[in-house]
């Protein structure tokens, strides 16, 4: 398996979603998979996303806010399944 093909694991709870690494985040917005809607972010359905262990981290259609938390980000749905 390539290394681009490894689902990403270093996924955390955090006090209200997840945390990934800054990194991660920022590779996220590089290759367009997330976009800013307004004072939201939200997923581009037509840009690759890259594999997390975790599915479902980031559905279609469901905005999510962002907080940086020293050198990772927590992200908050503000809708969605599992909510």
């Amino acid at each position: 398996m390539a290394v681009d093909e490894r689902p990403f694991e270093d996924v955390r709870p955090c006090a209200r979603g997840f945390s990934i690494p800054g990194l991660k985040w920022r590779e996220l917005l590089f290759v367009g998979a997330l976009r800013a809607d307004g004072a939201v972010f939200v997923r581009d359905l037509s840009r690759p996303l890259p594999p997390f262990a975790m599915p479902d981290l980031f559905p279609a259609g469901v905005p999510f806010r962002v907080r940086p938390e020293g050198s990772r980000v927590c992200i908050e749905r503000l809708s969605g399944p599992g909510l």
